[in-house]
């Protein structure tokens, strides 16, 4: 590949490109999550790393069962409820 064929995009770009804030993007940078290139004062990401970044997030089905507990079935707790009121 050419130095020339590289699709650079600024950090604002790349911000805008994953609905992201621009200190969130430092950040990711920062724990090596992101590659980042620093020419003087400017931070440019290549696209094709950040397109990367983007399909190494993708979540796997079934792997957010600890964000939400189970349910539980309003059936079965309603039914006890109602043969103990009317036991009374």
């Amino acid at each position: 590949m050419v130095e020339s064929d590289i699709d650079w995009l600024s950090t604002e770009d790349t911000a805008r490109r994953l609905g992201l804030t621009t200190r969130t993007i430092y950040r990711f940078v920062d724990i090596g999550q992101l590659p980042a290139y620093r020419f003087g004062r400017v931070f440019r990401f290549k696209a094709s790393d950040v397109d990367a970044f983007i399909e190494q997030s993708r979540v796997e089905p079934g792997t957010l069962k600890h964000l939400y507990p189970d349910p539980i079935p309003a059936q079965a707790s309603g039914a006890g409820e109602e043969e103990s009121a009317s036991e009374s």
